[in-house]
This record gives C-alpha cells, sequence and structure tokens, in this order.
C-alpha cells in the first residue's frame, strides 16, 4: 500500500468553496483502478491549510493510472483554482504502524 500525502494551503475565503468541490470531487477518485480509501484533514491552528491523505495500492495506481486519466482533468478542474500554493505531493510506504492498547 502507497499513501499519497498532499498537504493544502487554500486561497484565503476560499474553504466552503473548496470543501463543497471536494464532496463533488471525491467520488471521482474513489472510482479509479488501485483507490484504496483517503482522507481529507482541517488543520486546527490554520484553517485555510489541509491534509489529503490517499491510500493505493501501487504508485503507479496514483502517478500513472490516476494522472494519467480523463478524470484527473475533471478532478483538477474542480479543485486546482483553490490551492495557493500549488501543493506538493509524495509518496509513502509504511515501516512500521501500531494500534493503541
Amino acid at each position: 500500500m502507497i499513501l499519497e500525502v498532499a498537504p493544502l494551503t487554500i486561497k484565503p475565503g476560499q474553504c466552503a468553496g473548496f470543501e463543497a468541490a471536494f464532496a463533488q470531487a471525491q467520488a471521482i477518485i474513489a472510482r479509479m483502478p488501485g483507490y484504496l480509501g483517503h482522507e481529507l484533514q482541517r488543520c486546527l491552528e490554520d484553517e485555510q491549510r489541509y491534509l489529503l491523505l490517499v491510500r493505493w495500492a501501487t504508485l503507479e495506481a496514483h502517478t500513472v493510472g490516476f494522472r494519467g486519466s480523463p478524470e484527473y482533468q475533471q478532478w483538477k478542474a474542480l479543485l486546482h483554482h483553490f490551492y495557493d500554493p500549488f501543493p506538493t505531493v509524495e509518496h509513502y510506504r509504511s515501516v512500521y504502524s501500531g494500534t493503541p492498547t
């Protein structure tokens, strides 16, 4: 499993619009081959900052499959105009994980 991590900074005054657009966009990503799940977290200290976490079966499911698809163009049209600056997306693999005891 690969974890896509995208810290998002939303333009001032546009958080409500971003969240409404994301509600539509999440249906797009959820249909993609190799998609395993996602979370959108909002920062408590800076309400214009969000963290998007997407779980993919493989790196290529995101970088080739999703980003190379027509659906990605819909995703971009819905969301990319909200970002300032444009996010740097990184991918992680698990080294250790745990659960509370």
